[in-house]
């Protein structure tokens, strides 16, 4: 989710317009408090959240409700000014589009999804969208799933393995990607998340 500190009814509108979830009324004399900060995180409903204080007197008031929010990851962007916060916010909901997501994992029973038949201890690759690719093996569901996920404008494949994998195992994966892909940047990094066998974005 996306709280941003605005003054002026034209600006809130031009922050709602790009995706804020939140407008805090500020300004240079009536700066919000940290209260204000923690009711509009209590509003928003995700696990993240990025505040764009958009003047340089209230980020320590942001920085202040972060620290006090345990239920919610809180991230401050230190924007100073508004058209830093408008410019910011365009930038990141941008970069997030070109990010694609995939996450490998094993089914706990027999069910039936998007038109797929996966059976219990079956591997499933689940894109942003839904499963794209499901099968025996969590090598070759990972890189069907990758086939997918990958165009002509990819340059980079992150992958992140679980603690189910072994370095070696994800090191040979990495191998075959790289080789799959000869012309994109391929890197694996120790997740050490349960459950995913791996988790990787396609960017």
């Amino acid at each position: 989710g996306f709280i941003a500190v605005s003054v002026g009814e034209g600006l809130s509108e031009i922050f709602k317009g790009i995706g804020a979830d939140y407008i805090i009324k500020g300004g240079q004399t009536m700066n919000p408090s940290t209260e204000d900060m923690l009711e509009a995180i209590d509003k928003v409903n995700a696990d993240t959240i990025f505040i764009l204080p958009n003047n340089k007197n209230i980020v320590m008031a942001a920085n202040q409700a972060r620290d006090l929010t345990e239920d919610k990851d809180i991230i401050v962007i230190p924007t100073k000014t508004v058209p830093q916060g408008i410019t910011n916010e365009e930038t990141m909901l941008e970069a997030i589009k070109c990010v694609k997501t995939g996450q490998v994992t094993y089914a706990v029973r027999d069910t039936h999804i998007d038109d797929k038949e996966i059976h219990e201890g079956d591997i499933m690759g689940i894109g942003d969208a839904g499963i794209l690719a499901v099968g025996k093996s969590v090598d070759g569901t990972t890189k069907d799933m990758l086939a997918q996920l990958v165009n002509d404008d990819s340059e980079l494949i992150s992958l992140y393995y679980g603690e189910e994998v072994s370095e070696e195992e994800a090191e040979k994966l990495t191998a075959e990607i790289e080789e799959l892909y000869p012309d994109m940047d391929v890197d694996a990094h120790m997740g050490g998340q349960p459950i995913y066998y791996y988790v990787l974005a396609v960017e």
